[in-house]
């Protein structure tokens, strides 16, 4: 019995940090709270400073309002987003919408009483401060929000191309797998039998639904040992594979069944066609930002069958790799009279 190969599922639960209002215990977005408030401030004392005179003790009389303001209110969102999380948009929006203005009252409240002696309801520039925080507060609400859905849009698109190539990669691996166990069976039923078992190894990662989540590179070389020994089986000795393995893969990522198709088109069009057989060599290289592997396999003489053959494989894997790394992955051929090489370079993650 083959050992079976560790799957991962995903769990279906309430993602509670898919909410469109950012993050604001994050650093980089605090920083942005505040350079957005001061450029505010700045603006609004230009607007009503007299030509010639720039008024710098209201700016920074603003500017300690403004900012005390924007942080406050940046501390409850960033304590309470995982609870709002959980309600309707319409309903977190309202809360936290009131929750900001009720902290503009008071700041206003403390700044009357402090500055002016006077905490009236009445006065005008209670009134105009919270005016303009509920127009700021609008527009940021809805900024954040179209944002978000802009993001979940994109990421929608994301999942539903990369799913559609990894469906048309899974027949062309269907096909050869089915050959293979036709072959097998005349001639050695008791084999034949394990590699049906290691083939629902095979078929059981190929069909699984996260085939764009990362996977240990050593999870993806062991389905590629699978792959290899049924198709040693079928051509004997005249395929040879030669590993280098420069780096550990144990720690290495790299999406499920990416290799697995770069070496049966390299069997496919580079071993099957010779009758003496070949050599499949397969180099593994990293550095502290990408990861390098190289697949490389003979070419008949009478020309390359990879450019007259299906470069369907190759070209769903780059347009996947692409997808889910962007343009820091790359999948580039190369060959002569006697080799053809592809080179798959992405970025290294953890």
């Amino acid at each position: 019995m083959a050992d079976e190969y560790p799957l991962k599922t995903m769990t279906q639960a309430v993602d509670q940090e898919d909410f469109y209002l950012p993050d604001f215990c994050q650093t980089q977005n605090i920083l942005f709270l505040v350079l957005i408030a001061e450029l505010l401030v700045l603006v609004l004392v230009l607007y009503d400073t007299a030509a010639g005179h720039f008024d710098w003790t209201t700016l920074a009389l603003s500017s300690l309002f403004v900012q005390w303001l924007a942080l406050s209110s940046a501390a409850i969102l960033c304590k309470l987003r995982l609870w709002l999380a959980r309600f309707s948009v319409l309903w977190a929006t309202a809360f936290a919408f009131s929750l900001i203005l009720l902290v503009t009252l008071i700041y206003s409240l403390a700044a009357e009483l402090l500055l002016y002696d006077s905490a009236s309801v009445l006065s005008g520039r209670l009134f105009r401060n919270l005016v303009m925080v509920a127009i700021v507060t609008g527009i940021a609400f809805r900024y954040f929000y179209l944002t978000h859905r802009l993001r979940r849009q994109e990421q929608a698109e994301l999942t539903s191309r990369i799913q559609a190539l990894q469906s048309r990669i899974r027949p062309h691996f269907l096909f050869n797998s089915m050959n293979i166990i036709a072959s097998l069976i005349p001639m050695d039923p008791e084999v034949a039998e394990e590699v049906v078992e290691d083939l629902s190894v095979l078929f059981r990662a190929s069909l699984n639904e996260t085939t764009s989540e990362p996977v240990s590179l050593a999870e993806e070389l062991d389905l590629c040992r699978k792959y290899l020994h049924i198709e040693g089986l079928r051509l004997d000795e005249r395929l040879t594979v030669e590993w280098q393995l420069d780096s550990d893969p144990t720690t290495l990522k790299i999406p499920l069944l990416t290799l697995q198709p770069l070496l049966e088109n390299a069997i496919y069009h580079g071993i099957q066609p010779l009758p003496e057989g070949g050599t499949v060599a397969v180099q593994l290289s990293s550095d502290d930002t990408r990861v390098c592997i190289s697949i490389t396999n003979p070419v008949s003489q009478g020309g390359s069958s990879h450019e007259s053959g299906n470069r369907m494989a190759l070209e769903n894997i780059r347009h996947r790799m692409q997808a889910i790394y962007g343009p820091g992955a790359s999948l580039n051929t190369e060959s002569d009279e006697h080799r053809f090489t592809t080179h798959l370079i992405y970025p290294k993650v953890d």
